[in-house]
Formats: structure tokens, C-alpha cells, sequence
């Protein structure tokens, strides 16, 4: 009898995930038709130039996406930060650009986007050989943190925006630790999707953090920034930064990254 109440439980459970499943898909699906607003688009025209760029099938994806991400994500405002709509479409774009093409649930355990008017401080307990606690004080652009939560500076969000070509872009910088740690930890491999090989994205991935450590120590030039040298973290956000705004450069320089990066953002913005 009891064998048979566990088999219920466990029906019922699987149903009911199921079942979830299938109502957030056709909710995002209502969103996604729902007609963009006018006063949107005059926010990507005015603060987005890129998404002109893109081809237009791109452009009614990033669309819909936007409204899904916008839908589910909270934005909350900190040291007098308004939140108005222009800040976030603004960071709503830029955030949604790395989804396209990709079978993605919406940066799943992100929850809120934190936005300042500018820098901000952070302060980080820290604990010396003694068991001493101090507090680390750093001033930051942006942050992300596992536990649902990324932290923007406006004023660089809304000038990656608008200058798509320098390399260096915050908030895709911030979304791709997201996805980074969507695999449980953030290391530099995220979810691979099916067509790629794990031992071929970290063989050619770490290669290419070696190269920038070595060009970092001996303070050479490097086309990568050196801030991807820190971790493989960094260096996976580094990379996604410059594969969207830099990418015939990247391809140029360093082609095999350039690849398993197109591959596991499944566009290719060199031909943008």
C-alpha cells in the first residue's frame, strides 16, 4: 500500500512539473505577441544603434525576448536611481542580445537587476590569518551574483549601449557570468548546447587564457582585455564582450575562439 502511495506522490510531482513547464512556455508565448510599445522602440533608437545592424529576423526576436525578460525581471533603483522605462530597455537589449538563436530559460536564477546612478561601492567581509573580520571595500561597475541578483552602474550600461564597436560592453559583460553559472558554478564553461564538445571548448578556452595570463605578466599587448586574465571566469565574460562588439577583429586574431563562441551563442555578429 505503501509502495503505491510513493508511486502517486512521484506521478503527481512529474506532472505537476510538467504541467509548469508547459504554462510558463505558453505565458512567455502571450508576451511575446503582445504589440512592442511605440515608446520602446524610440528607446532603441535613440540608445541602442546596434540593434539596427542586425538582421531584421534578429531584431523581431530580440524583440519578444525583451518583453519576456522584462516581464519576469524585478529593477530596483539605489542611491536615487530612477527606474524608468529607458533604463530598462536599455539593459533589457543588451541582456537579451545573448539569447538569441539559443533554447534558454530567461537567465533562470537571476531575479533582480540592481541599478546605480553611476560606480558603487561594495564591501566584502574578510577574514585574516587570526580569524581578524575586516571589511573589503571596492568600487565597481557591475557585479553578478549566483544568488539571483546583478548589480549595474547606469551611466556604463546605458554608454556600452551606445558605443557597439570599443570592446567593451558592461552589461553583456554582467549576463554572461549569468549564463556562466547556470551550469552550478562560474568557471568560464557554461552549458554547452549538443553540438559542441566540452574537452574542445576547454582545450582551445584555456589555451587562449594562458596566452593573455603570459601577455598580462609581461605587460604586453594583447588584443583581449588583461581583466579576462583574472579567472576563466573573467576571461568567458571578457570574450563574450568582445565577440559581440569586436567580432571581425576576434575572428581575425583569434579564430578558434572566435568559433566556439559562435557556436555556443548560435549567431554570428561578424556578419552583422
Amino acid at each position: 500500500m505503501v509502495y503505491f502511495s510513493v508511486l502517486a506522490i512521484a506521478a503527481i510531482a512529474i506532472y505537476w512539473i510538467a504541467s509548469s513547464g508547459k504554462r510558463k512556455a505558453k505565458k512567455r508565448q502571450t508576451i511575446a505577441s503582445i504589440p512592442f510599445p511605440t515608446e520602446w522602440r524610440k528607446i532603441l533608437r535613440k540608445n541602442l544603434p546596434f540593434f539596427y545592424k542586425i538582421p531584421a529576423d534578429l531584431q523581431l526576436q530580440l524583440k519578444d525576448k525583451m518583453q519576456i525578460f522584462l516581464s519576469e525581471k524585478q529593477f530596483v533603483g539605489r542611491k536615487g536611481q530612477d527606474i524608468t522605462d529607458e533604463v530598462r530597455v536599455t539593459i533589457a537589449a543588451q541582456a537579451c542580445l545573448l539569447l538569441l538563436n539559443r533554447n534558454t530559460d530567461f537567465y533562470p536564477f537571476l531575479k533582480t537587476i540592481v541599478v546605480y546612478p553611476a560606480a558603487f561601492i561594495t564591501r566584502h567581509a574578510q577574514f585574516d590569518h587570526n580569524g581578524v573580520k575586516t571589511q573589503d571595500a571596492r568600487v565597481l561597475l557591475g557585479e553578478s551574483w549566483t544568488r539571483g541578483q546583478v548589480v549595474l552602474s547606469w551611466r556604463d550600461s546605458a554608454a556600452g549601449g551606445s558605443d557597439f564597436e570599443d570592446g567593451h560592453n558592461l552589461v553583456i559583460h554582467e549576463f554572461a557570468h549569468q549564463l556562466d553559472g547556470e551550469s552550478g558554478v562560474t568557471n568560464g564553461a557554461p552549458p554547452l548546447n549538443k553540438e559542441q564538445n566540452y574537452q574542445e571548448w576547454s582545450n582551445i578556452l584555456s589555451e587562449e587564457f594562458k596566452t593573455l595570463q603570459s601577455q598580462a605578466r609581461k605587460r604586453q599587448d594583447s588584443f583581449l582585455d588583461k581583466y579576462g586574465a583574472t579567472n576563466p571566469a573573467e576571461f568567458f565574460a571578457v570574450c563574450s564582450e568582445v565577440f559581440f562588439e569586436k567580432p571581425t577583429e576576434l575572428k581575425k586574431l583569434h579564430r578558434e575562439l572566435f568559433e566556439q563562441l559562435k557556436s555556443y551563442y548560435q549567431v554570428d555578429p561578424s556578419q552583422w
